[in-house]
């Protein structure tokens, strides 16, 4: 078994990131979740959060909103909806979402209210968590 795997982050304005990891953590709809080398195949949904990478150059970190994760043995593909370098995120950079998330929680029916709501909670925790 290898000691590193591959990782790649993309958003739909752009790739952020395709390195070498040893470890990564990812902020998984049920609860943070840790991918090594040889870790069995998964697919989660994210929920807003950061993403952790250990490298050997030390880690790195990315801010997402929401998407998906799809890990291997080998490797880990996260999709993000909205995604930025952890060094140069600002609360700014979520105000847009943030505000989006709450008119479509407000507009919501009964059947999606819960999760229109939780989606909301999750980014003013990591609006809060960018202080």
């Amino acid at each position: 078994m290898a000691n590193v795997m591959q990782f790649d982050l993309v958003s739909p304005e752009r790739s952020l990131a395709s390195l070498e990891a040893t470890s990564v953590q990812i902020p998984g709809a049920d609860g943070d979740l840790t991918a090594m080398p040889g870790h069995a195949p998964l697919l989660t949904s994210l929920r807003p959060g950061v993403v952790r990478v250990q490298t050997a150059d030390g880690e790195k970190d990315f801010v997402v909103t929401r998407g998906f994760a799809e890990v291997s043995a080998e490797s880990i593909s996260v999709i993000a909806e909205h995604a930025h370098k952890g060094e140069d995120v600002t609360k700014a950079d979520l105000e847009d979402v943030i505000a989006d998330a709450r008119k479509a929680a407000a507009d919501a029916g009964e059947e999606h209210k819960d999760g229109a709501e939780k989606f909301v909670s999750d980014l003013e925790h990591l609006m809060h968590d960018m202080v």
